[in-house]
């Protein structure tokens, strides 16, 4: 497993500056969509519920960060640094825009889903790049003290990824919260088709990412697949677990560990083609298949946890 997945850390992967605007484009697109159904009304969710509120954010933030790292860790003779990278950066991401659809179907709370999935869209401008080069710096040290090769440290701009994040996050988040605010008919007009071509928009991020590296994918999604199973299982259970722990109400466990285990993949994306923050060559086929198999995987995973939670085939 090791030697096949090791191929993919051997494939560099780089992209073109207007493949890298394109992908930039389509995700703020995709966030906008998002804050449209995000209220500042949604936030009093601080006030009213700030135990499962802050216990959501302590899963998405810290939690699955650290399951990550633990994976990574136990799993180095099977996961090479590159897969491992890759799921460091996704655990790093705030939740996905997916989550709270998710969330509705599986009777969670989805007013406490909104918020943390506004919330910890907000603190990523600044906690992804630090979750990320934290948790990164921390593997490659362990790892380097169990391996004959070195790896060399982890160099990302720090302000860079601060800067993009801002500009694809913060701007799109306050812009659709501000139509949804001040031009209602607007909003209830542009929403249901926005969602669509929203999940469309996704797919064509993957299409950019996959393109020209099908095959390699294709040859490698068995081990992909197994990791990313055991790494989204692992961040579901971690979520509803701590919300469970924490004597959380049922919807509101079940909207904690379904923002736990849908993640921004499509941000991840993003990030990696950004040559600025991900020189080029850095990037290997590892890190990309993780995040892209990220993406499809957690809609599948999450709609099927959403329908056993709907039909109480799933313990609360």
């Amino acid at each position: 497993m090791y030697e096949q997945l090791q191929s993919l850390d051997n494939l560099t992967i780089n992209f073109n500056e207007s493949g890298m605007h394109i992908v930039n484009i389509i995700l703020a697109f995709v966030m906008f969509g998002v804050a449209l159904d995000i209220k500042i009304s949604d936030f009093r969710q601080i006030i009213d519920h700030p135990r499962s509120l802050f216990v959501g954010l302590t899963s998405q933030l810290f939690l699955l960060p650290l399951i990550t790292f633990i994976i990574v860790s136990l799993g180095y003779h099977f996961i090479t640094p590159g897969v491992a990278m890759g799921m460091i950066l996704v655990a790093a991401c705030p939740g996905g825009n997916m989550s709270n659809f998710i969330s509705s179907i599986a009777k969670g709370n989805t007013a406490l889903s909104v918020s943390i999935t506004g919330i910890s869209t907000l603190l990523a401008v600044f906690m992804t790049p630090v979750n990320f080069e934290f948790w990164g710096r921390l593997y490659i040290g362990f790892l380097n003290k169990r391996s004959e090769s070195l790896l060399q440290p982890l160099e990302i701009d720090f302000f860079h990824m601060l800067q993009t994040l801002c500009i694809l996050l913060v701007i799109p988040l306050i812009s659709g919260m501000l139509i949804a605010k001040y031009f209602p008919r607007i909003k209830e007009k542009i929403t249901k088709p926005l969602k669509i071509v929203s999940l469309l928009s996704f797919f064509l991020i993957l299409a950019f990412a996959l393109a020209n590296n099908l095959d390699a994918f294709l040859n490698n999604l068995f081990y992909i697949f197994i990791i990313v199973l055991i790494h989204n299982g692992s961040a579901l259970a971690g979520g509803f677990f701590l919300a469970k722990g924490c004597r959380c109400s049922i919807p509101d466990r079940r909207a904690i560990m379904i923002e736990t285990g849908i993640q921004n993949s499509g941000l991840g994306l993003a990030l990696l083609f950004n040559t600025k923050i991900f020189p080029e060559g850095v990037v290997t086929g590892g890190m990309l298949f993780v995040v892209a198999w990220w993406g499809i995987w957690h809609i599948i995973s999450g709609l099927i946890i959403a329908l056993g939670c709907r039909y109480k085939k799933i313990p609360n």
